[in-house]
């Protein structure tokens, strides 16, 4: 199963060495993983951090085409070489996948057409206004859509890289590559580039901000439209408008985003279900399955399943 990663001139070298690093441990633990260094042209390629890479030309035969970022990609003419690379290469490939600012050139390509896609939140805008054919997912880890996956900035590119490593070999072998490379979580692909606090817009409103603050600081707590509206001094239907101006989205919408944080830290910390539901606020177990499901794409004890596992693995490496 041979796993091929397109350089060119100014790639991010981390976006190249998080997928090999990734493939080549799996491939030392037994999955049948070859890697190869590719670029258009062949020869020495020069990446943005200076470092050099020798690579083969053009892409080999492959199972999975791995396109990864660059600072330039975003804002410059992409290479028609490495366009052209991208078009040859896709048909004739399994998977093909992009990290960070890689979805550009799989959007240019073509690749990503009527398919939903992420690429590292500075750039997701961008990538929506200039290929209006793609789903831009700005907020997502990694997207995958029927064998196209593309992953948010830099690091995400060993969420993406482990995630097709289970998707091939199970979840018993991923983690154990997890474990090697000292990554202790794959963090689901819907998990969010950053938390509910840093991601939301400060509200200029000073109610509408009392009441946000009152979410993020007791997440259990009633947090009914009718007890923020009351918080906030005003009627329900007023702060949902508020909501929508300021936040973004209902409040419901809101309150769940931070309960489901605030339930990963509990099963982080090595709660049971039941014990992250009750703290987190949600009424039930069912209530936190589904939204699990809905944000993370994974259940509870399946999230929980994977720190635990870390943290076995930590204390027996202390």
């Amino acid at each position: 199963m041979r796993i091929a990663v397109l350089a060119y001139a100014g790639v991010r070298l981390m976006d190249v060495t998080a997928p090999l690093e990734v493939f080549g441990t799996a491939g030392r633990l037994g999955a049948a993983y070859e890697t190869v260094l590719c670029s258009p042209d062949g020869g020495e390629v020069g990446t943005a951090a200076g470092t050099r890479l020798v690579t083969v030309r053009g892409v080999p035969e492959a199972d999975t085409l791995v396109v990864p970022g660059g600072p330039d990609l975003p804002r410059h003419a992409l290479p028609e070489g490495l366009l052209a690379a991208v078009r040859e290469a896709a048909p004739r490939v399994r998977r093909v996948a992009s990290v960070c600012t890689g979805a550009f050139v799989l959007a240019a390509a073509g690749v990503l057409e009527g398919r939903r896609a992420t690429t590292h939140w500075r750039y997701a805008g961008l990538l929506a206004r200039l290929h209006p054919g793609v789903a831009v997912e700005p907020d997502a880890i990694y997207v995958r859509d029927r064998g196209v996956l593309t992953s948010a900035g830099v690091t995400a590119g060993i969420d993406l890289a482990l995630a097709m490593v289970e998707e091939d070999h199970g979840a018993d072998l991923a983690r154990e590559v997890a474990r090697d490379l000292v990554v202790f979580l794959q963090r689901p692909g819907g998990q969010s580039q950053f938390s509910v606090a840093a991601r939301t817009p400060r509200p200029r409103s000073g109610p509408l901000r009392a009441a946000v603050d009152a979410v993020v600081a007791d997440p259990a707590a009633d947090h009914s439209a009718v007890a923020m509206a009351a918080r906030a001094g005003v009627s329900a239907r007023h702060l949902t408008r508020l909501f929508r101006e300021h936040v973004g989205g209902t409040p419901a919408a809101y309150v769940e985003a931070v309960r489901v944080e605030a339930a990963q830290a509990s099963l982080d910390a090595g709660e049971s279900v039941a014990e992250a539901a009750a703290r987190a606020g949600f009424g039930s177990d069912e209530s936190l399955r589904r939204a699990f499901l809905r944000r993370l794409g994974v259940l509870p004890s399946e999230y929980r399943a994977r720190f635990r596992t870390s943290r076995q693995e930590a204390r027996r490496l202390s």
